[in-house]
């Protein structure tokens, strides 16, 4: 089909050039250059700015959404009476230099996740405001609106009951990524515990337990029975991909075990590896994320508060004693266990890869610290803090039954690729 605009040209420069055929591919090529180059450049489709408002009726909030070019499609989900998520279908939505709010009366927190074709968006709504939220397109500019209707709490109890929330990483992580797969990680010297172990027994901890319910999060969510759930479910890995390792338990049900008592339980199953399960958490919401501790002097603030923590007895009457461990008796340890230590670096190293690269998991890091449960096993050992149960995310994610596989999946895929390291012809 010819081109309305170049038709006259051509029909021009034809009859009055005995070279019409060189000015009409002149012509072409000019047109090209200058014409189409125009749509061919990428669509800015920036998420610029968030901001609040007070509905015109008096009768709740509303949310917008400051784009550069309207979305294709969205929709919203409402999971709990605090929770609002929503996804943005665009190709090119950046949320890089998003400038939001600094105080909302709507909501506490926003965070953002890349997913196929878009973002999804999570809304930590203001704990005592209880909202239903619709979204729709503002009819005077791209932008896109987020109305927040104030409803009664019973009633929006009701409507979310029995929701899960959406678990970002589910968009790009798939079924077969949960148990495949070896880690990028870069090896240390540990042949001296590698050539003394058959490496058939891990000894799977999970931390706290009866009358000690650890950490208290979100909700009142009880970090005695997400780290009990999740040991089940590495167990449960073992025992089907790698029947030749044996799985034993510090506890199996509901129960207080003594930190010491622990340790004592993985020495005398012959442990060849011991892994205690924690959950974190923080005065604030915000923190995130996961980490990896090994026996060693505690070198940041965090790792203390979190070594202090986790070395905190608690009484049935509801006493609390602090379980101290020495400088002195580290180095003891240090200079009889070397090749324990080295051997529990690497294999927190590999499940920090398996929690920040194959699980999509936020990463705080492989860390230090006297930890009582850790110094008692007498075997490589690596402490985890699967995430922060005081950051309403994160609590949903360790609570529903997807993010607790994605979590096992991990520490079980680290165990198996250790294994295979250790592993004797």
């Amino acid at each position: 089909m010819k081109c309305k605009v170049i038709d006259p040209i051509l029909k021009y420069l034809n009859s009055h050039s005995k070279c019409g055929h060189f000015w009409s591919l002149l012509a072409i090529c000019l047109f090209l250059s200058f014409g189409l180059s125009q749509p061919l450049q990428a669509q800015d489709n920036s998420l610029q700015m968030v901001s609040t408002a007070e509905r015109s009726d008096g009768k709740g909030q509303v949310i917008r959404f400051h784009l550069k070019q309207p979305v294709d499609s969205f929709q919203v989900y409402q999971p709990d009476v605090d929770l609002i998520q929503m996804t943005l279908y665009q190709d090119n939505i950046d949320t890089t230099d998003i400038e939001l709010p600094n105080i909302s009366s709507a909501f506490d927190e926003i965070s953002f996740y890349d997913i196929p074709d878009g973002i999804g968006i999570d809304i930590y709504i203001t704990e005592g405001k209880f909202y239903d939220g619709k979204a729709y397109h503002d009819g005077n500019s791209d932008d896109l609106l987020l109305g927040l209707t104030e409803v009664d709490k019973t009633e929006l109890e009701y409507l979310t009951k029995d929701t899960e929330p959406i678990i970002w990483s589910s968009f790009t992580i798939t079924e077969k990524d949960l148990l495949e797969g070896n880690g990028n990680y870069e090896s240390t010297d540990y042949n001296e515990t590698r050539n003394k172990m058959k490496f058939d027994v891990v000894v799977i901890d999970p931390g706290h337990g009866g009358h000690d319910p650890g950490s208290i999060g979100h909700r009142n969510v009880k970090e005695k029975h997400i780290v009990l759930d999740i040991a089940k479910k590495v167990g449960g890995y073992i025992n089907e991909y790698m029947p030749n390792v044996k799985v034993v338990y510090t506890r199996e049900t509901d129960k207080f075990i003594e930190l010491e008592e622990r340790g004592s339980i993985a020495n005398e199953a012959e442990g060849d590896l011991f892994i205690s399960i924690h959950c974190n958490s923080h005065s604030s919401r915000q923190p995130y994320g996961t980490e990896l501790f090994f026996l060693g002097l505690e070198r940041s603030e965090s790792a203390l508060e979190v070594m202090k923590r986790e070395n905190k007895v608690v009484r049935p009457n509801n006493d609390t004693e602090q379980r101290e461990l020495s400088q002195e008796e580290l180095l003891v340890y240090e200079l009889a266990n070397s090749s324990y230590i080295a051997a529990s670096e690497q294999i927190a190293g590999m499940m920090e890869y398996q929690f920040d690269e194959r699980a999509q998991r936020h990463s705080r890091g492989v860390k230090q610290g006297r930890f009582v449960v850790l110094y008692h096993a007498s075997m490589p050992a690596v402490l985890v803090e699967t995430g922060f149960i005081s950051n309403p995310s994160e609590a949903r994610y360790l609570t529903s039954e997807r993010g607790q596989a994605y979590i096992a999946s991990a520490i079980f895929r680290a165990i198996r690729n250790y294994k295979e390291g250790n592993s004797n012809p």
